[in-house]
């Protein structure tokens, strides 16, 4: 299991502040009142903003999580997704452009798994260069050039399910295995209308993880997102299948951490700490 943070970091009030949601497309899962950082994180196919609320637990003081809450599930299964990525790339960034200044002197970083990363990674491309990220981390996700070619698009729904490592969560409930297929079909289908296009590469601090044990992407090909970053890039391996931080662990949360800290001028909270989470140092 990913280790999580020691000492200071995931505070007591952050595990019972009450989630607040901005707007319909954020969730706020774990508010804190210092205005840190604030890491906006992009669920994976079919996941909901729910899934990142062990990380926001655990991430307090260093960053508060900003959980985006795709439509066509949870609380928004009333709300119509996008009819293609492009038009879902659009939407995004209308609605979190609102909210991309606040603590840590208006830095912000991104973080997505899979499906996720991607998003994460046009929505940042899609921003003035004036309002991107200082940090994009993406989870579990060939770099944009190579996914149109990873073979994701031919699977099933449920196969999807199973390979992620949530059919166990959700098998015990026919209507949730239901929910969950419907909302990985429905991300499977924009998934499928995405074209990369070759542009200038942001300057954004990439950093490109991918699970040890992940049976979708072959750790070996992080490297290919360093032609998408003309800042710092940096790939690593971390214990963990596809899906890293879901609704039962928190993910990364050392490695996040330490990405972050640098940029908010804070000191780390436990300098004799290391990061547990990686499997081999990153390549930058």
């Amino acid at each position: 299991m990913t280790a999580t943070l020691s000492g200071t970091v995931g505070t007591p009030a952050a595990r019972t502040a009450r989630p607040r949601a901005e707007g319909d497309w954020l969730l706020v899962p774990a508010p804190q009142a210092h205005r840190p950082f604030r890491l906006f994180c992009f669920p994976h196919a079919g996941g909901d903003a729910t899934a990142y609320t062990p990380l926001a637990r655990a991430l307090a003081p260093v960053a508060e999580v900003w959980a985006l809450r795709p439509p066509a599930r949870g609380g928004r299964s009333r709300h119509p997704m996008p009819p293609d990525f492009d038009a879902l790339v659009g939407a995004v960034t209308e609605a979190l452009t609102p909210y991309l200044t606040g603590g840590a002197g208006g830095r912000f970083g991104f973080y997505g798994q899979s499906f996720g990363a991607l998003l994460a990674y046009e929505v940042a491309r899609a921003l003035p260069a004036d309002l991107r990220p200082a940090l994009v981390v993406t989870a579990g996700a060939p770099s944009p050039a190579e996914w149109a070619g990873r073979g994701s698009r031919d699977l099933d729904a449920a196969e999807l399910l199973r390979l992620t490592g949530l059919e166990e969560l959700v098998r015990a409930d026919p209507d949730l295995v239901e929910l969950a297929l419907a909302a990985i079909r429905t991300d499977l289908a924009v998934s499928a209308t995405y074209r990369h296009r070759p542009h200038a590469p942001i300057g954004s601090a990439l950093h490109a993880l991918a699970g040890a044990d992940d049976p979708m992407l072959a750790t070996t090909g992080l490297t290919g997102w360093a032609a998408h970053t003309r800042g710092t890039f940096g790939h690593r391996v971390v214990p963990g299948g596809h899906l890293l931080a879901t609704v039962d662990r928190p993910g990364p949360v050392d490695l996040l951490a330490s990405l972050i800290t640098p940029l908010t001028g804070r000191q780390d909270p436990d300098p004799s700490r290391t990061d547990r989470s990686s499997l081999q140092e990153p390549s930058c």
